[in-house]
Order: structure tokens, then sequence, then C-alpha cells
């Protein structure tokens, strides 16, 4: 028949989207942001000469990136998730090209293109997971993704590193583009824009005031919002201070690298957090994790400076225990959301990352100029002891 067509033999070899698909693309999308973690912050002080100056950059930035999340419902609906994801896998490479200029101006860009990909890709992923893993299978899910990435993260940072130091500044960001062009085609060849759960799944994105009204009116998505702001917060302290903190203690750039890469290498932890989730409740699971985040931040402060080794250490003992909330703490929101409000209540949710990275350097500046470096830490902490009390008294004990 003249209407008949006959698609390529490879496209219907391509497997249904599950676990392992989403973990294949978080892992991508993990070496185009992890490649150059470390070198960003350090690249800014180098620029600005002033970790107090570090830590405004990284406000004014968030505080941009803020707007963008809180829009992409919207994007969503007029261009579609596939497109919205295009867009952030190009913003990231985009980001590489303000990065090489080397400048004030360029760093700025730089990390707002970053911040906007970041934005778009972790969305649109999150919707696409919530449509296509069943309720049940979400620690799974998280667990292997988280465990999958541990590939990019534990030997990005590394290499961002070696690239800049030893071939320079274009090597360095050079290697996010060519990751960033990956993840785009693998996305592309799963061709996940093409299940008619998603098509069908569309609604129409109310403005962000009304969207942000909905979300806190729901109080597990409020509790859920919270989990992943206290968790995100110690990551970036971990990205930014933890490179910062070994250069200004005087161990050296490539340390503040391999501090980087060790805390992620224990990212294959969240296979075995996942089961202790099953095992002992979501509940219990992360009010000690988040616990035991305080107890280590409270003794790195104390130590700071006067032994950089001992105080790496345990902010890698403060990692360990941030991959369990990595694994079961995205699941308090997948199961409380509305499958009819998912677009509108995921861009609220997102804003977690965004106010990670807005609030802690903004808190840190203030600090900073009365204290040490070591406060930093301790002031985490006291979020830390916050977040733990909060879990345990408030998240069901049959989630």
């Amino acid at each position: 028949m003249a209407t008949h067509v006959r698609h390529p033999i490879w496209l219907r070899q391509v497997r249904p989207a599950g676990a392992r698909t989403f973990a294949s693309l978080y892992t991508m999308e993990s070496f185009a942001r992890a490649t150059v973690s470390s070198v960003i912050p350090i690249q800014a002080y180098e620029i600005l000469q002033s970790e107090q100056a570090v830590s405004i950059l990284y406000t004014i930035v968030s505080l941009l990136g803020l707007s963008v999340t809180l829009f992409m419902p919207m994007l969503i609906g007029r261009f579609a998730r596939r497109w919205v994801y295009t867009a952030g896998a190009c913003l990231l490479a985009v980001g590489s090209l303000f990065f090489v200029t080397d400048t004030l101006a360029g760093q700025a860009l730089g990390m707002l293109c970053r911040v906007m990909g970041a934005s778009a890709l972790s969305i649109t992923l999150n919707l696409y997971i919530m449509d296509h893993i069943r309720k049940t299978e979400f620690i799974r899910s998280e667990s292997l993704r988280l465990a999958w990435s541990t590939f990019a993260w534990t030997g990005g940072p590394t290499l961002g590193i070696l690239l800049y130091t030893k071939y320079g500044i274009y090597a360095a960001h050079g290697a996010v583009a060519v990751f960033a062009l990956i993840l785009l085609a693998l996305f592309w060849y799963y061709r996940l824009s093409d299940n008619q759960m998603i098509a069908a799944g569309k609604s129409r994105a109310l403005n962000p005031i009304t969207n942000i009204s909905r979300f806190i009116a729901q109080p597990r998505l409020r509790l859920a919002w919270l989990i992943a702001f206290g968790r995100n917060c110690y990551w970036t302290t971990f990205f930014v201070y933890g490179p910062l903190f070994m250069v200004i203690a005087g161990e050296g750039e490539v340390a503040g690298g391999l501090l980087i890469s060790a805390g992620n290498a224990l990212l294959f932890t969240a296979i075995f957090w996942g089961r202790a989730g099953k095992r002992f409740g979501t509940r219990g699971t992360i009010a000690v994790a988040f616990a035991a985040m305080a107890v280590t931040l409270f003794a790195a402060g104390w130590v700071s400076t006067t032994a950089p080794l001992i105080t790496g250490a345990l902010l890698l003992c403060g990692a360990l225990f941030a991959i369990a909330i990595d694994a079961l703490g995205s699941t308090v929101f997948m199961r409380s959301v509305h499958p009819y409000e998912r677009s509108q209540m995921a861009a609220v949710y997102r804003t977690y990352l965004d106010f990670s990275e807005l609030t802690p350097p903004m808190i840190y500046s203030i600090v900073l100029a009365f204290f040490g470096l070591g406060s930093v830490f301790v002031t985490l902490g006291l979020l830390m002891a916050g977040c733990a009390a909060v879990s345990w008294r408030y998240v069901p004990k049959s989630m």
C-alpha cells in the first residue's frame, strides 16, 4: 500500500525504556557535568582571587538559574520534552565555549548555561522515569542510576583537573562538549519521545506562582523537597569548597580533584543503600544518614586546616552517607506526586537544586567574613542535623 511505512530494522530493535535506559543517559550526562566539576570553582578562584567572591558569583548564577527552572513546565508544554532535553544537552556544550574565554563574564555565562542545561535535563529525565518505571521499582531504578554514574563522577573530576593542568582550559572544557554530544546522540537513539504514554500525559502548564502554591499545599511534597535540598547542600559544599579547601590548605589542585573523585567513587554503594532502605525502611535510613553527615561535618569544621587530610577524610565519610539519601530521597517525591501534575510539580521540586546552589554560598559568604573556612562545614552540619530530625518525624514508616 502507498500509505504503508516500513521503518528501518534498527529502530525496531531499540528495547522499551527501563532502568538501564535511564541509568545510561544519566551516566553520560554525569560525564558531561563531572569532568569540570572541580575545575570550575578553581577557575573562578583564579579569576576572582577570593573565596568570598566565588561564593557571591555562585549565588548570582543560582538566582538566575532558579527563574529558568520555574518556567520549565511552560517550555515543556510548548516545545515538548524531547526538545527541552535536547536544549539541555546543547547548553552544556555551549557553556564550554564561554568558559574557555577565561574572563569573568565568560565564567558567569558558562556557569549559567551549565545550570540551565542541568535543570532541563533533570526535569525531563525525571518525567520520563515516572512514566516508564513502576512506583515499586523506584528505589531499584534510582540505585542503579547512581551506581552506574559512579564511573563518571569518579573519573570525571580527576580527568578534568589533569586536562586543565597539563593541556590547558581548551582540553578540559572541550571534553565536556564531546560528552554532551554523545549524550544527545544516545537520547535520540532511545527515541523516548515516541512513547505514547508520554504524549498522552501532557497537560496545560500553569503559571509558576500557581504551581508553587499547589506544591506547598501538599505536605509530602514539601518534605520531599527538604530532603533533596539538604542532601544537595552537602554536595554543593563538597564540590565547591572541597577543592577550594585543598588549594587554600596548601595541598594543591590535584588533591582537590582527587578528593572529589574519591567521594564520587562511593556512588557504587547506592545499590547497598537501596537494599538497606528496603530492609530497615526509608525513614530510618534517611534520618540516620543525615545525622551521620552532621557529625562528620562538625568534626571537619573542628579539625579544618590544622590537618587537611583528616578533614578531607571526614568529608568523604559524609559523602558516603549523602549517597544513601541520593538513593532513597527522590522516592519520597516520586511516590507522592499525582500523575496529572507531574510536569508542574517536578519543576517546583527541581528548585531544590537551585536553592541548594544558591543558599549555601550566600550564607557562607557572610560566615566567611567573620570566621575561617572550617565554619562552612559547621554551618552545613547544623542544617544536616535539622534535616535528620524532620525526616525522622515526618517521613511515613510505610514509605
